[in-house]
């Protein structure tokens, strides 16, 4: 009974990384579609992916249920199966918010240079930076749920403050930008937007490295500060 447990175990945690390999790619996919000219195939890309981490939500919460129901977990198996189903929620709300930007740019179109979406070198590069720290925290995230790593789920936590100052970089890019050329403020706006969604992406991931720790520890960070 218990090496069946264990076999399911095994494929939960499979399950798991494709999933969050699923919202890397919808991230960095994103982010491409920002500063690519040709976008409209990267757009419907991530579309598609979205719709992928959905149908891979279902198939996780189904195989959980049957841990949960069939094989009569322990207390600590208990906590990684229900940490399991609160991960992938945050998961589908990645992949939701990477549509959400897919959206936002299609709405923008290409600049008249025909270089991309973000004309200006440094709010690329700032947000470029946000897209691929984010990346970084949910592939760490999932990987340290799969190791059962509390220090790793820590870093991760930790690194969240990395992209809330990518964040507040971006934010004040975004002033300066608005001050030399209003013309473009309703552009602008549709930035600021879009960083926003990569910083809540870094706190979905925030929210995974939590439940890692919960359900090694039994208990989650924000329980211990009190919020």
């Amino acid at each position: 009974m218990r090496n069946k447990f264990n076999e399911q175990l095994v494929l939960l945690n499979d399950e798991l990384v494709s999933m969050g390999a699923l919202c890397e790619e919808a991230i960095n996919l994103a982010y491409n579609a920002l500063t690519q000219a040709d976008n409209k195939e990267l757009l419907n890309q991530i579309i598609h992916i979205d719709r992928e981490i959905d149908q891979q939500e279902r198939t996780i919460e189904n195989l959980c249920l049957k841990l949960i129901l069939h094989q009569q977990p322990v207390a600590g198996d208990l906590r990684q199966i229900s940490a399991a189903l609160k991960m992938i929620t945050d998961m589908e709300r990645i992949g939701d918010q990477a549509e959400d930007i897919a959206e936002i740019i299609g709405y923008i179109g290409s600049d008249e240079k025909g270089t991309g979406v973000i004309n200006d070198d440094e709010l690329a590069r700032l947000m470029g930076e946000m897209a691929k720290e984010a990346i970084n925290m949910v592939t760490k995230s999932v990987d340290a749920y799969v190791k059962q790593d509390v220090v790793a789920a820590q870093n991760v936590i930790d690194n969240d403050d990395v992209v809330d100052n990518f964040f507040i970089d971006v934010k004040k890019h975004l002033v300066e930008m608005i001050v030399s050329g209003p013309e473009e403020s309703g552009e602008i706006l549709d930035f600021l937007m879009i960083s926003k969604y990569f910083e809540r992406i870094a706190d979905h991931a925030v929210n995974i490295a939590e439940w890692v720790i919960f359900s090694v520890t039994g208990e989650r960070k924000s329980e211990l500060e009190g919020d």
